[in-house]
C-alpha cells in the first residue's frame, strides 16, 4: 500500500479498506495523505470478541489503517468531525468474559498463545461452532484466550434502530453463516464471536445508538490498538511479552484513541492530539450501544461504515482527546443556558449588581488512567491545563455546570462542563462550540 508520509500530492478523500494487526506502529506505511479538510471513508471490522477469540491479532481490536493527513506535524491537533456512522452487521454476539488458564503470555489480549504446541499467536481456524470452534492450526487443541461467562446473540431490524437477542436454536443458525451475519469486511482476518452461539437471555430488546469505541491519532511507538489508552496500556508496564513498556513510555506516547465514550458518534467533534507526522488517523470498534462504563467489559460489536471530515489545527499541543458531543448526549447541567434562563439570570443578577454574566460552552476533555479515580485526576488537570485554570476551578465548574461521565471501566472518564467562552476563544475552540452548539 502507498505511504502516505511519502506522497507531495493529497488527495480530497481516502477509502480506507485495510486494519492493522491489531498493532498501531508508527513506522507501518499509512494510507493517503488526506488533505487538511479531507474526507475519510471506511468500512471498519469488529472489535473486541472477534479479535479476541483470533489468536493471530495482537491487540485486541482490529482498526483501520492509519491515514496520513497532510500537513499534521507532531504538536498539532487533528479536528475529526464526524459526518456519517452506519452499521452493517445484520447480527453480532457479546458477553461477559473470563480468560482461561494458560491461553496467553501475560495478557490475553495482546499475546494468545496454543497451550498445547505453546505457539504464541497461533494462526487458528474454525472447525464447528461454540466456545472450543477455534483450532490451532499446528496441533488441532481449541484455543481460547476468552471464554464467555454469560453472553447473547442479537439481531437487528432493517433500518437498524431495534435488536432482539435470540435463543439457541437461532444463534446456532447465525452462527453457521457468522460472517455474514457479522458483515465482516473482506480484508478483516478476524474469526467472528457470532460463531460461540451464546444464548443465555433470549428474548431482550435493545435500542442502537452507534458510536466508535476507537477514534483517533496514531500513538508515537508501537501499541496493541485497544492498549492505546491509560488503563488498558497498563497492562503493558513490565509485561512479559514483546510489546512491554515504561509508565513513562506509555504516558508520552500514547493519544487515548480507545475511549470506548458513547457520544463519539455521528455529529459530534473529537479533537484528537498528534504526536507523529500526519497523525495516523485510523478507526474502528464500532459498537452498536452501549451504556455508561461498559460495565459487561463489552457490548454490540458491529461493522460499520463511517464518514469522517478532518482538519489540521497546527501549534496545538495536547496530551489527550477533547470532544464536543451532540446537544443532546450532554449531561442536563452542562448544556448551554436557553434564552429565558438567561433572562431569568440577568434579572437575578440586576438585583445583586452582577454587572456581566459568563457565556459558557459545553465542553469535553478526556481523562484515563489505570482507574477512575486517577482517571479522573488525569481529565482535572487536562482540562485545567487547556483552559487555563485551576483544577480546583475545573472541580467547582464540573460540579454545578457539569458531571464526570465515565466512558470504560476501568480507567476512562469525560470532564464534561460549561466553560466560559472567552476561555474557549483564547484557546482556539470557540468556533468549535459554535459550529456545534449554535452560539
Amino acid at each position: 500500500m502507498p505511504d502516505g508520509s511519502q506522497s507531495d500530492s493529497a488527495r480530497r478523500s481516502v477509502v480506507v479498506q485495510g486494519f492493522t494487526n491489531s498493532v498501531l506502529d508508527p513506522a507501518a506505511p499509512m494510507l493517503g495523505p488526506v488533505e487538511d479538510g479531507g474526507t475519510i471513508i471506511a468500512n471498519t471490522a469488529p472489535g473486541c470478541w472477534g479479535p479476541m477469540i483470533t489468536p493471530r491479532l495482537r491487540g485486541g481490536h482490529e482498526v483501520t489503517q492509519p491515514v496520513f493527513v497532510k500537513g499534521a506535524e507532531p504538536g498539532d491537533a487533528v479536528v475529526i468531525r464526524i459526518r456519517d456512522i452506519t452499521v452493517t452487521s445484520i447480527a453480532t454476539a457479546s458477553g461477559h468474559d473470563s480468560s482461561p488458564e494458560g491461553f496467553c503470555l501475560g495478557d490475553p489480549y495482546v499475546a494468545a498463545r496454543c497451550p498445547t504446541c505453546d505457539t504464541v499467536w497461533p494462526e487458528t481456524h474454525i472447525d464447528g461452532i461454540g466456545q472450543d470452534a477455534v483450532k490451532c492450526n499446528a496441533c488441532g487443541n481449541a484455543v481460547k484466550p476468552f471464554e464467555i461467562v454469560h453472553g447473547y446473540t442479537v439481531t437487528f431490524d432493517e433500518t437498524r434502530s431495534v435488536g432482539v437477542t435470540l435463543p439457541k436454536a437461532a444463534a446456532e443458525t447465525i452462527a453457521l453463516k457468522a460472517d455474514h451475519y457479522a458483515a465482516l469486511p473482506d480484508a478483516s482476518r478476524q474469526h467472528s464471536i457470532l460463531t460461540f452461539a451464546p444464548h443465555d437471555m433470549p428474548g431482550a430488546i435493545v435500542r442502537m445508538r452507534p458510536f466508535l469505541g476507537q477514534l483517533g491519532t496514531c500513538p508515537s511507538m508501537a501499541m496493541p490498538d485497544s492498549h492505546n489508552a491509560g488503563d488498558f496500556g497498563a497492562f503493558l508496564v513490565g509485561a512479559p511479552h514483546a510489546y512491554a513498556i515504561s509508565a513513562e513510555d506509555l504516558a508520552k506516547h500514547k493519544t487515548d484513541g480507545h475511549m470506548d465514550i458513547d457520544a463519539v458518534r455521528a455529529g459530534s467533534i473529537l479533537v484528537a492530539p498528534v504526536k507523529v507526522r500526519g497523525a495516523g488517523v485510523y478507526m474502528g470498534d464500532m459498537h452498536a450501544a452501549q451504556g455508561d462504563g461498559e460495565i459487561a467489559g463489552h457490548t454490540m460489536d458491529v461493522a460499520g461504515s463511517v464518514t469522517l471530515q478532518v482538519e489540521v489545527k497546527k501549534d496545538w499541543p495536547i496530551d489527550g482527546p477533547v470532544l464536543f458531543p451532540l446537544l443532546e448526549d450532554l449531561p442536563p447541567l452542562a448544556k448551554p443556558f436557553t434564552a429565558e434562563e438567561r433572562a431569568k439570570a440577568q434579572r437575578l443578577a440586576a438585583q445583586w449588581g452582577v454587572t456581566t454574566l459568563e457565556q459558557g460552552a459545553p465542553i469535553s476533555v478526556i481523562g484515563t488512567a489505570a482507574n477512575l479515580n486517577d482517571a479522573i485526576l488525569n481529565g482535572l488537570e487536562r482540562a485545567a491545563k487547556l483552559l487555563g485554570m485551576t483544577v480546583a476551578e475545573v472541580r467547582n465548574r464540573a460540579t454545578v455546570n457539569g458531571a464526570i461521565e465515565i466512558g470504560r471501566a476501568p480507567g476512562v472518564i469525560q470532564v464534561t462542563f460549561l466553560a466560559p467562552l472567552t476561555a474557549l476563544d483564547a484557546v482556539g475552540l470557540g468556533k468549535y462550540a459554535r459550529e456545534q452548539y449554535g452560539l
